[in-house]
């Protein structure tokens, strides 16, 4: 893949309006494709002590933009770009968390290319899959190189008002839902 593809790719995403989006994916169900990501995102003051038999997914991914954030992922054995920016909010009252997100797929060697341009540091995670109530599932991210010993545990949920109402796990640590800090897009782009 040449640099020009490239270039029309996060182009087509970043330019293709929402109702475009929204009648081709959102209205036939393609969840994968676009979509309003919803979350909550902790520290975590001890790990779960059976985490081991919990499913996970190896995750590798670079940024080749911060804001808006163009991420090119590897997944296991698949590969995606997504864009993301904040929703926006409907009055000057709107404390929205959530964030739209577009994923396009991706081959492997396009990833492969890709990745070598990200800005910055390349995250590296074991994600692990943690079932709860209400059929949602703790996102517990374990770092690897060169974030080693950072844990972050996401929640996503189907809407701004579960998430609001969730009651956090008992092991879970502050709420930096929000915190740029503890966002990926930030991290790739700080100085080690």
């Amino acid at each position: 893949m040449n640099d020009y593809v490239c270039k029309d790719i996060i182009a087509n995403i970043v330019a293709t309006p929402y109702h475009v989006y929204y009648n081709r994916y959102i209205k036939k169900g393609d969840q994968n494709t676009m979509g309003v990501e919803i979350e909550r995102k902790f520290k975590v003051k001890e790990l779960p002590s059976d985490l081991e038999n919990y499913k996970y997914h190896v995750i590798e991914q670079g940024y080749l933009n911060i804001t808006p954030a163009i991420r090119v992922r590897r997944e296991d054995d698949n590969y995606y770009m997504t864009y993301k920016s904040k929703k926006a909010p409907v009055d000057s009252n709107d404390d929205h968390i959530g964030q739209t997100e577009y994923n396009l797929p991706l081959d492997q060697e396009s990833y492969e290319h890709l990745i070598k341009k990200a800005d910055g540091n390349v995250i590296r995670k074991k994600r692990y899959l943690i079932p709860i109530e209400n059929d949602l599932t703790i996102e517990l991210d374990v770092f690897g190189a060169p974030f080693e010993g950072t844990v972050i545990a996401e929640v996503e949920f189907p809407s701004e008002e579960a998430a609001k109402a969730y009651k956090p796990a008992d092991w879970f640590g502050e709420d930096v839902t929000g915190d740029i800090r503890y966002s990926n897009a930030h991290m790739s782009g700080q100085n080690l």
